[in-house]
C-alpha cells in the first residue's frame, strides 16, 4: 500500500505531497473487502468536456461491495477488472477541460462517479451522469465529509418518495429507517408534514427518535406494535432492505401503488432508484442540509489506508450513519 500521507510540501512548487499522489483503491479481483488494494496510478487529465476533482472525501454506500462482489454481478453495472471502488465522492474541481461549462478550478463540488470515487483524482463529465460521473457545485456551509455521503442516499430516497407523493395527511413506514437511505427518506418525508414510523432493533430506537421518526422494533408482532402507536392508519410504505416491508403494509391495508421498494421488485409494486431522481434533488437535499433542516450522521471516517475496515463496518448493515473514506487523513 501507498506510504502514509504526510502533507508536507514542495518548496520550490509550493505543492503539497497530497496533490502530488494519485492514489485509488482497486478491486484486482471480484470479492469481499479483502480482496481491497491501495494502489499508485497514472495520473489521470480531463479531456474535453471533462473536469478533474481532486476528491478530498468519498461515501461508502451499500451498492459498493455489492455491485463488485461477484463477476456475474458486476458485469450487471458494466465493471471489469482490475476497477475502482465507491461512487460518492465531494472536493474541488482543479482541472477543467475544453469545453467544459458550469465548473472552474476551484470550485468545491459532490457527486457520483461509479465504483472509482475513493481515488485521489476522478475525472467526469461536465454533463454526465452516474456512469461518466455527474458533479454538483457544494454549498458554503456544508463540509466535504458531509457532501460525499449525499448523492447515491440522497437521489434514492428522493426519486422513492417521489413515487409516494407524501403529503402532511399521511403517516409512512419505513423499513429500514436508521440506514444509509433511511436517514434521508424520513427526514424528507418529515418536512413535507408526514408522519413516518420506522422499524429498526431495539438498539435503535434512540436514534430513529433523533431523526423525527416513531421507532418500531422489527419481527413477530410489529403490526400490533404499529397499531398500539395509535397515530393513525399508515398511508405509505417505504421498503429500503428486501420486501418484509411491504408484507406488513399489505397487512396493515396500504395499496401497492403507495408501497415503494429500492433493493426488491414485486408485480404491483413501484420500485425506485437514484437514477430515477429529479434533476434538481441533490442541489435541494443539499441546500436543505446547509440550511440546517437535514442532518447526515456521519458514523466514522476512515484514512483512505483503512479502506478494508471501513467496508467490514459498513457492510455489517448495524451501523447508524454514514461511512465516509476522509482522503486527508493520514493512515
Amino acid at each position: 500500500m501507498h506510504e502514509q500521507n504526510d502533507g508536507t510540501g514542495d518548496p520550490a512548487t509550493g505543492s503539497t505531497r497530497r496533490d502530488r499522489t494519485n492514489r485509488a483503491v482497486l478491486l484486482e479481483a471480484f470479492g469481499g473487502p479483502e480482496t481491497l488494494v491501495v494502489r499508485e496510478v497514472a495520473e489521470t487529465q480531463a479531456g474535453p468536456g471533462q473536469i478533474r476533482v481532486r476528491v478530498t472525501a468519498a461515501g461508502l454506500n451499500p451498492m459498493d461491495w455489492v455491485m463488485t462482489s461477484d463477476p456475474e454481478t458486476a458485469a450487471r453495472f458494466g465493471l471489469s477488472l482490475p476497477c475502482g471502488f465507491g461512487t460518492d465522492f465531494a472536493g474541488v474541481v482543479d482541472q477543467v477541460g475544453a469545453g467544459a461549462i458550469g465548473y472552474a478550478t476551484g470550485d468545491r463540488v459532490f457527486g457520483a462517479a461509479l465504483s472509482r470515487s475513493v481515488a485521489d483524482h476522478v475525472v467526469i463529465d461536465a454533463q454526465g451522469d452516474i456512469v461518466a460521473g455527474v458533479a454538483h457545485h457544494t454549498p458554503d456551509d456544508v463540509d466535504d465529509v458531509t457532501a460525499a455521503t449525499l448523492a447515491i442516499a440522497g437521489s434514492t430516497a428522493a426519486a422513492a418518495l417521489a413515487v409516494l407523493d407524501l403529503g402532511p395527511e399521511d403517516v409512512l413506514l419505513v423499513g429500514g429507517a436508521g440506514g444509509g437511505v433511511g436517514v434521508f427518506a424520513v427526514q424528507l418525508a418529515a418536512i413535507v408534514g408526514a408522519r413516518v414510523i420506522g422499524t429498526g432493533s431495539p438498539a435503535s430506537a434512540e436514534h430513529l427518535r433523533s431523526l423525527g421518526v416513531e421507532p418500531v422494533a422489527y419481527g413477530d408482532g410489529v403490526i400490533d406494535r404499529i397499531r398500539d402507536l395509535d397515530i393513525g392508519p399508515v398511508t405509505a410504505a417505504l421498503d429500503l432492505h428486501g420486501t418484509d416491508t411491504v408484507r406488513v403494509a399489505r397487512d396493515l391495508g396500504v395499496p401497492d401503488q403507495r408501497i415503494c421498494t429500492i433493493a426488491a421488485q414485486l408485480d404491483g409494486v413501484p420500485a425506485a432508484n437514484g437514477a430515477n431522481a429529479g434533476p434538481a434533488a441533490l442541489e435541494n437535499i443539499a441546500d436543505l442540509v446547509a440550511a440546517g433542516r437535514l442532518r447526515v450522521p456521519i458514523a466514522a471516517t476512515f484514512p483512505i489506508e483503512d479502506i478494508r475496515e471501513a467496508v467490514e463496518l459498513q457492510a455489517a448493515r448495524h451501523v447508524r450513519g454514514k461511512v465516509v473514506i476522509d482522503l486527508l487523513r493520514a493512515g
